[in-house]
């Protein structure tokens, strides 16, 4: 008897003879679009996943993968396969490990996180401890965000998972929020113009503005979101630096008469290494929002779920619209 089996996109197949091992390479090849690094990941050699893209274009009579310069470009066909083809995986691999025996102490395999030096601050500290006790043989590695464009980092296979502020994103692109936080003013230690003033006071307005600025971006303008709030006040300030991480603006800060502006927790955890003191902002200003980023298809992903619920809960009690930071959390961080 012939083993005929449907797959949306592909129709009636005789998979007698068909080779399943394809079907696990056509998954990588739509998330890497690179034969290199799908041969690292499924422990083949290049030549042979070339090989097995050739035999996929013959069976499925379709290109699949396209050259444009020097990336591979899906197909349109290619494309409708991705999503039904990996989730046809994640049950097969469900149903063979018999549904819910996942085991993260027996997990061997890599992550690539995208976070900001605020994360790697914040949250890799304690969760390089929870992976080490849990998961031995994890390996985690985080890199700077090398884009603004999380789409366009996600898509290219390079990272499993992204935090980052609320930014738009296409809708293949799922988010989940993981906290809200402040931010604070930071100065150096004995700045010549803030005398008197104590660890968690509210800088003065005119301070604020009559001092110049180094600011956290990563775009070419010389503006952050406190300046729509001076804006508002009918004020505005002088940006004399603009750096691309929070531990720059630290170093900018200890060693100049330039203020800078941080998240208020993380000014806190750095302010004795870098040499700061931190004052609260001196208008109002909404938390600011951060977001796990992932790409959708791999949302029943039993290894992914994992590790994101590791991170949520590790990041959980830093979110200030339940745990505002408090003046001894001030004082405390000014007596270190």
């Amino acid at each position: 008897m012939k083993l005929i089996v449907a797959i949306p996109g592909i129709g009636a197949m005789n998979f007698q003879s068909f080779d399943l091992n394809l079907l696990r390479i056509l998954d990588s090849l739509l998330i890497l679009r690179n034969t290199t690094r799908v041969g690292e990941a499924v422990g083949l050699s290049q030549p042979a996943v070339s090989a097995a893209l050739r035999r996929l274009r013959d069976v499925l009579g379709d290109p699949i993968l396209v050259r444009e310069g020097n990336l591979l470009v899906p197909t349109d066909f290619a494309l409708s396969l991705q999503e039904p083809v990996h989730s046809a995986l994640l049950m097969l691999e469900d149903a063979l490990s018999g549904g819910g025996g996942f085991d993260p102490a027996r997990l061997d395999r890599s992550f690539v996180i995208a976070a900001s030096d605020y994360f790697q601050e914040m949250l890799i500290p304690k969760l390089a401890a929870s992976l080490s006790a849990a998961a031995p043989n994890v390996r985690l590695k985080v890199l700077p965000p090398r884009s603004r464009d999380l789409a366009a980092m996600l898509t290219s296979g390079s990272f499993d998972l992204a935090l980052s502020i609320d930014v738009e994103t296409p809708g293949w692109i799922t988010r989940m929020p993981v906290f809200r936080a402040s931010n604070a003013v930071v100065a150096r230690r004995g700045h010549p113009y803030l005398g008197g003033l104590q660890w968690g006071d509210r800088l003065p307005l005119d301070v604020f503005c009559g001092l110049p600025h180094v600011i956290f971006s990563v775009n070419e303008e010389f503006a952050h979101m406190e300046d729509a709030a001076l804006a508002r006040l009918d004020r505005s300030r002088h940006v004399q630096l603009s750096v691309a991480g929070y531990h720059g603006v630290g170093r900018a800060v200890a060693e100049s008469d330039l203020l800078g502006v941080l998240p208020t927790r993380f000014a806190l955890s750095v302010a004795k290494m870098a040499g700061i003191s931190v004052f609260r902002l001196p208008f109002d200003e909404p938390l600011i929002g951060m977001f796990l980023y992932w790409r959708e298809r791999e949302t029943r992903s039993r290894e992914l779920s994992w590790l994101r619920n590791m991170i949520v809960e590790q990041l959980a009690p830093f979110d200030e619209t339940n745990a505002p930071v408090t003046d001894a959390e001030f004082s405390l961080a000014s007596r270190e």
